[in-house]
């Protein structure tokens, strides 16, 4: 649908701002370096405050760089407005003109490009098809859903086929089951129009859900960039473990080292490593172990003490103590396993390969 794939290229880009409080700059963004391939879904992940709001705001031309250059499709756009640049903006508060129909409402930027009449209506109709809206082109938008409101922001958006979407968290406003189905909308009608999408969240489980790369945003640095798989299993420091979903951390000192694999000391148990390829004999190293990955059992590798068993209906959830180290487990499908009580003795089991060493 989309006249042209485009992608979004940011170079050395940096956003200062002044704090009102004590009037000294700060990096809102510093010096952020990123590349969107035509097509791809990616999402600006991190808590508030991070940054990842300014870089889509930057790249709509609402705020400026101070530094470094953005590029669209190839095009330097740092001196564009926004209204010169190819992208349209799905906002959280969807925006929508609450005097129009949905059809005027998805009709408008089109008219403002001085479109006949009769080419307005066959692209509007094929859009409301496209996010489910069709028949509805006369219902007013006080009339609607919350989740329909939405679909007709991303109607508006995705009629004037630009080349770069952009969404602020759109579904912040929606409750917990709509926000899952919208999201899931918003993927599907991605991929059929064929269209650039970034899109800003805080929440790592809708990232995780659509995302073909997710960027994580710390204090207005680029964190980590990677698909779902890697930045959940393969998190490059402590901060993106902790915000991609849950994490144990523990902490010991390699012991042995053969080729990639290792053994590290862990709470005085000799726990094995697939990959401590960065790693020498005697470097303190944290194991990031996710939840899911180990189990309880009479036998594995390290001994601990459970402090909390609940039956949470699909999964047992565990808290156990490792020596001074606290451990949840998610143990799925408990019916068909032992379930351990608080104050019993037991072992965390998980295989080398279920750990990552940072």
């Amino acid at each position: 649908m989309a006249k042209e794939k485009k992608g979004v290229k940011i170079e050395h880009v940096s956003k200062i701002y002044q704090d009102p409080k004590t009037g000294k700059d700060f990096y809102a963004v510093h010096d952020a370096n990123i590349d969107i391939a035509p097509g791809e879904f990616i999402c600006l992940l991190g808590p508030s405050g991070c940054g990842k709001t300014t870089i889509l705001r930057m790249i709509a031309g609402f705020e400026s760089p101070d530094e470094g250059e953005i590029y669209l499709g190839g095009e330097p756009i740092n001196e564009l407005t926004p209204n010169k640049r190819d992208t349209a903006m799905v906002f959280q508060s969807y925006a929508l003109l609450p005097h129009y129909n949905i059809f005027d409402n998805v009709a408008y930027g089109l008219k403002l490009r001085k479109m006949d009449e009769a080419t307005i209506k066959q692209k509007v109709t094929n859009i409301l098809g496209l996010v489910g809206l069709e028949g509805m082109e006369n219902r007013m938008t006080n009339q609607l859903s919350g989740g329909q409101q939405q679909r007709v922001a991303l109607a508006r958006a995705l009629v004037i086929e630009p080349g770069v979407l952009l969404f602020d968290e759109p579904l912040s406003n929606l409750d917990a089951k709509l926000r899952v189905d919208m999201r899931n909308e918003i993927r599907r009608i991605q991929q059929e129009a064929g269209i650039t999408a970034v899109y800003v969240t805080h929440d790592q489980s809708e990232a995780m859900a659509i995302s073909d790369q997710i960027i994580i945003m710390k204090k207005g640095v680029v964190a980590q960039i990677g698909d779902p798989h890697t930045v959940y299993y393969r998190p490059i420091d402590e901060f993106v473990a902790d915000f991609i979903g849950e994490s144990n951390f523990l902490r010991g000192k390699l012991t042995q080292k053969d080729g990639n694999a290792g053994v590290a000391d862990i709470e005085g148990h000799q726990v094995e490593i697939a990959d401590v390829a960065k790693h020498q004999i005697g470097d303190d190293v944290v194991l990031v172990l996710r939840p899911e990955s180990a189990t309880l059992a009479d036998e594995g590798a390290l001994r601990c003490k459970v402090t909390l068993s609940r039956f949470m209906g699909n999964y047992q959830n565990y808290q156990v103590m490792v020596g001074n180290t606290l451990v949840k487990i998610t143990d799925f499908n408990p019916k068909n396993h032992k379930i351990y009580e608080v104050g019993d003795q037991a072992f965390v089991k998980f295989g080398p390969k279920d750990v990552h060493v940072l």
